[in-house]
């Protein structure tokens, strides 16, 4: 009987020398976010970002910090623009790699930074949670809005990917847990918020860039996911008319046909970037 020959030749050494500097010097690059996260679905629909954006839209308007976003005139001027910038900086951090999500934390932090030493004041500490928190409120009910009902354990996954920037950033007195963060949320609406000039002139700069009926339908999409309070303290009503519209366009999207009332609502000139949000 002859035993085969056991020992590698040549080439084969090579090989599995390729492989161990492999291994060894490019090591598997982990992802902020798991890939079959709850959030990443929720992140990966354009659609679900434009009311987590709509949301965003109201809530900024009565934040009573929002002058240092009138500071570098970028609201005033481009407020469309202004807030897409920030849902697509999170959406990139959400599907970015571990070691590129920090970066474009950091570079967020090192922007903010720099607006406060050209106004020579620090951007409250309230005022960066209040931003970290309505991703994590409008992202919840935006996801639940189109998608489903989220289980808690989704709801946690959720507040853990944002607790996780926030701490990066290195934002203080952060709630560790999201019990925690539901308390923190309310005492936040309730001690952040304020209807003010800031806030008239705002909505009339939607208005300005949507137009019209554009801006009446932004106004319909944010009665649908803000909370009560703020639908009460920006007068937005009680009862959305897109209501009844929901279960018709969460069936259209089972079919991929959602692309037709997108491309019927939205500003033409922002319709390349919101398709770029698509993921799934």
């Amino acid at each position: 009987m002859t035993l085969p020959n056991l020992r590698p030749s040549g080439t084969e050494l090579i090989s599995l020398s390729k492989l161990l500097h492999h291994f060894c010097c490019y090591p598997c690059m982990s992802q902020f976010v798991r890939e079959d996260s709850i959030v990443r679905r929720i992140w990966g629909r354009a659609d679900i970002i434009l009311f987590i954006f709509a949301g965003s839209a109201a809530e900024f308007a009565l934040n009573k910090a929002v002058d240092w976003l009138y500071f570098t005139g970028r609201l005033p001027s481009d407020p469309l623009g202004r807030l897409f910038s920030t849902v697509d900086y999170a959406r990139k951090i959400i599907f970015a790699e571990e070691e590129d999500a920090l970066k474009a934390i950091d570079t967020i932090a090192a922007i903010h930074k720099g607006v406060e030493n050209k106004r020579g004041a620090s951007i409250p500490d309230w005022a960066y949670r209040d931003v970290l928190y309505m991703l994590i409120d409008y992202s919840i009910r935006s996801g639940e809005l189109l998608e489903k009902k989220l289980s808690r354990a989704e709801k946690e996954e959720v507040f853990n990917v944002f607790y996780r920037v926030g701490d990066r950033m290195g934002l203080k007195e952060l709630p560790t847990s999201y019990p925690a963060w539901l308390i923190s949320r309310e005492e936040h609406i309730k001690n952040d918020l304020v209807k003010s000039n800031y806030t008239a002139d705002l909505f009339k700069q939607y208005q300005k860039h949507l137009g019209y009926i554009r801006y009446k339908l932004l106004i319909q999409a944010q009665l649908l996911v803000v909370p009560s309070s703020i639908a009460k303290m920006l007068n937005l009503g009680k009862f959305s008319l897109l209501w009844p519209a929901v279960t018709p366009y969460k069936l259209a999207r089972r079919f991929n046909l959602q692309w037709v009332v997108e491309e019927a609502l939205l500003p033409p000139q922002y319709k390349k970037e919101i398709k770029a949000l698509d993921r799934q």
